[in-house]
């Protein structure tokens, strides 16, 4: 950071990644975008397994990893000039929201040290999301939580989820990406012996309405997807890319950003990683 002058840019973003170290390419291209270039990102590798068995095995590694790389990075922003320091925000999709999430004791020691996250497709097992989706509001639903009306942090499955929220959404923001249909999100060890809230309240939008609770059946069957849980269409399962520049705008953007900025953005990513492949 200090070699590509980092700190002199207007955002830094610290990733938490899954073990190889990936960060997903449409994360990095769309707040490079926003931001015109004048943004550096900081992330690490910490195993050599692919995504979902990093997910399901590597766990304890993902947090060493993260609380590392944050606390560190933040220890030498913090010794900056206020008003010389970039703005400081994080960054975690699948296992790196975990990996990310383990710096931070809780929502409000989050929001004391950064000025924004985004968070993608967080596993079952992530303490603080558990926590803020345990708390959430009375009648709010597991599949879409709103915790404290929203006031710091948000859920949303997609742009319209993201877009009908109302009321103050203060600074610094936290956002997290989840959908109905999303297995990382759902699995966990409680599925073997009690029926979750997800699917004892209404289905989810692209969740199936005949799917059922069964002991030990519903927790293989959705760990069995897991491995295929980025197969689905964009803005189903594990697959968010068509969201991550709108949920990236919702939570830092430039002043008199717009929502066509946002489309215009969304639209040149979404075309550079297609040539790309």
């Amino acid at each position: 950071l200090d070699r590509t002058k980092a700190w002199e840019r207007e955002i830094l973003v610290v990733a938490g990644t899954t073990g190889t170290g990936w960060v997903n390419p449409f994360a990095a291209d769309s707040i490079e975008a926003i931001y015109n270039g004048n943004s550096a990102i900081a992330a690490i590798q910490y195993s050599f397994l692919p995504s979902w068995i990093s997910f399901l095995v590597d766990g304890s590694a993902a947090k060493a990893a993260g609380n590392t790389l944050i606390n560190g990075v933040h220890e030498r922003w913090s010794q900056l000039p206020e008003d010389q320091r970039p703005k400081l925000v994080v960054y975690g999709e699948s296992l790196g929201s975990q990996s990310a999430e383990a710096a931070f004791d809780d929502l409000a020691d989050m929001r004391s040290k950064i000025d924004g996250a985004l968070f993608v497709g967080p596993p079952n097992s992530n303490q603080l999301w558990r926590s803020i989706v345990d708390h959430r509001d009375p009648g709010s639903p597991e599949v879409l939580p709103v915790y404290e009306d929203g006031v710091a942090v948000r859920f949303a499955s997609d742009l319209q989820t993201l877009e009908d929220q109302q009321g103050p959404w203060n600074d610094p923001r936290v956002l997290y990406l989840q959908h109905a249909s999303d297995p990382v999100v759902w699995w966990g060890p409680g599925l073997l012996f009690e029926r979750p809230d997800w699917l004892a309240e209404p289905p989810g939008a692209d969740r199936s309405p005949s799917m059922r609770w069964y002991p030990i059946v519903t927790f293989a069957q959705v760990a069995a997807d897991i491995m295929v849980g980025t197969s689905p269409p964009v803005g189903h399962g594990h697959n968010y890319e068509d969201l991550i520049p709108y949920g990236w705008a919702a939570v830092t953007s430039p002043e008199g950003w717009t929502l066509a900025d946002t489309q215009r953005i969304a639209e040149a990513v979404e075309q550079l990683n297609t040539a790309g492949e």
